[in-house]
């Protein structure tokens, strides 16, 4: 049997590496590094190839890819959204992920990114907020209690200094299951039964529901004055979560207006609705909150960029660890031109 070359070893983490991985940094540490690498790439937006993800629809669900470049840096992700899925036992959303150089086109790691794609999305989710959240917001809603909700409670604690979250989901074994895990984290928990109760006293409204329809989980006269509307859950065309009349009354911030247009809650709005790309909020080419009256709203889709940053981070942080395998994955032949030639040595 031909034992590999290090060239055709590529690191591999996998979901049991990833879990050990963030015991080993610290979830919410490990929340914040991918923030950081994120804020760093946007302010670099420019530099990035950028494409609205390429998905295959079909009754069922949505397979997705979601390319893009630096120059240096190749990445992309295979992501799927099914929300039957839940009903046979099985995730909503699975995801993995590579990198690859662009000078040899070689792949540089390999990864799960289901996990990885719950941290990066809470990541982006509070790293937004800290631009845009009413100064000193202590309280966020979270309607939608499924995958993704322990990590958007645990991001805005760490990143933007919320002490209390409220907890609504159409399910309530969801609920409770969220209050458990969230149990000894350093928030207050509370559990509401509607979703006009759970938005009471809350600065930060995420919705994050994963049924693929357009649905209303927030209605006109749910929203007043002053609060900033995290809206993740809708990311595919026909999938929204907010009644128009919200969009009308937000200054509304997107990733990248192209697939936002398509897939986000702005897919109800006219083509030409002014919205405001966070990169330059981040660079200070444009202004995220003006006043303490404005309702600001992220309408969150996901981009290909912020898998990438989340994907650099695992990279760095997997450096001098146990928490890869170096995976067999490319062909090394003694001679480049003699492919059939190693397989028939292989002999």
């Amino acid at each position: 049997m031909m034992k590999p070359s290090d060239k055709a070893l590529v690191p591999f983490v996998s979901v049991d590496h990833m879990m050990q991985l963030i015991h080993h940094v610290g979830l919410e540490e490990m929340i914040v590094g991918i923030s950081e690498e994120i804020e760093n790439d946007f302010k670099r937006w420019e530099s990035f190839d950028k494409t609205p993800r390429v998905p295959a629809h079909s009754p069922h669900g949505v397979i997705e890819l979601m390319p893009t470049s630096d120059g240096e840096a190749y990445g992309f992700k295979y992501v799927n959204g099914h929300p039957k899925n839940t009903s046979e036992g099985l995730q909503t959303v699975t995801a993995f992920g590579l990198l690859a150089d662009v000078y040899t086109g070689y792949p540089t790691l390999l990864t799960e990114m289901t996990i990885l794609t719950a941290l990066r999305t809470a990541a982006t989710s509070a790293l937004v907020g800290k631009y845009l959240a009413p100064k000193g917001a202590t309280t966020m809603a979270m309607i939608g209690n499924g995958a993704q909700s322990e990590f958007q409670c645990l991001a805005f604690k760490a990143i933007c200094g919320i002490d209390t979250v409220r907890l609504y989901d159409t399910d309530p074994a969801a609920t409770a299951k969220c209050a458990a895990n969230l149990a000894g984290k350093g928030l207050t928990v509370i559990t509401c039964t509607s979703g006009e109760e759970v938005i009471q006293g809350a600065q930060i409204i995420t919705t994050c529901t994963a049924d693929k329809k357009n649905a209303t989980i927030l209605t006109d006269n749910m929203i007043g004055a002053g609060v900033h509307i995290n809206a993740i859950g809708g990311d595919c065309p026909g999938k929204t979560e907010l009644h128009r009349d919200i969009l009308l009354r937000s200054d509304i911030f997107v990733e990248y207006p192209e697939q936002t247009r398509i897939e986000g809650e702005i897919q109800a709005l006219d083509a030409d609705h002014p919205v405001t790309e966070l990169w330059q909020v981040m660079t200070g080419a444009a202004k995220g909150r003006k006043d303490a009256q404005q309702i600001t709203l992220f309408d969150s889709v996901g981009f290909a960029i912020e898998d990438f940053s989340a994907l650099r981070f695992v990279k760095k942080a997997i450096k001098g660890t146990a928490y890869f395998e170096p995976l067999d994955m490319l062909a090394d032949p003694d001679d480049p031109r003699d492919l059939f030639g190693m397989v028939q040595r292989s002999k």
